[in-house]
């Protein structure tokens, strides 16, 4: 079985109350506690590029996350995100490592903080882990339990959910 390399961008994902300004905050990634709960045995190397909300990511955020997937001697790569730009950073990813590169990229991210206790996020993780081991090279994302090509999805924000276009 293939390592694969994830890479901790931010996003709601990793947010935190803090209780004195009653805002949403980062600190450190949740991922090792995450990949521990979920009992998981994949070989896995995590890397933290930025901890932002990805309404804050800028052209230079996302060559950098481009970069690391080029770098990176993983063929498989996670990529967790803050869902509102999620789209537009795995278009980047497509421009630059096009399925001939031979890399299997799929974001994710959640809808609720995993430090809220209730989120999307366990559950997204594992699917995004599960779909980068098995899909094709390629760009996707993976959310609510179904994965979608980067081109063909959009957040309905309404909903808050995921769905193909």
């Amino acid at each position: 079985m293939p390592a694969i390399r994830i890479f901790v961008t931010g996003g709601t994902f990793d947010k935190e109350y803090d209780e004195l300004t009653g805002s949403l905050e980062f600190k450190d990634t949740h991922l090792p506690e995450m990949l521990r709960l979920g009992r998981c045995r994949i070989d896995v190397s995590i890397r933290t590029l930025m901890m932002i909300d990805s309404l804050d990511m800028t052209d230079a955020d996302r060559a950098l996350i481009v970069e690391q997937c080029r770098q990176a001697s993983e063929s498989r790569i996670v990529v967790t995100h803050g869902t509102d730009t999620m789209v537009e950073t795995a278009a980047a990813l497509a421009a630059a490592l096009p399925p001939a590169s031979g890399k299997t990229i799929v974001l994710t991210g959640a809808m609720v903080p995993y430090a809220f206790g209730s989120s999307d996020g366990l559950f997204n993780l594992g699917s995004a882990l599960s779909f980068a081991q098995t899909l094709p090279a390629g760009v996707y994302l993976a959310m609510n339990g179904r994965y979608f090509q980067w081109d063909r999805v959009r957040k309905n924000k309404e909903t808050g959910v995921f769905e193909a276009i």
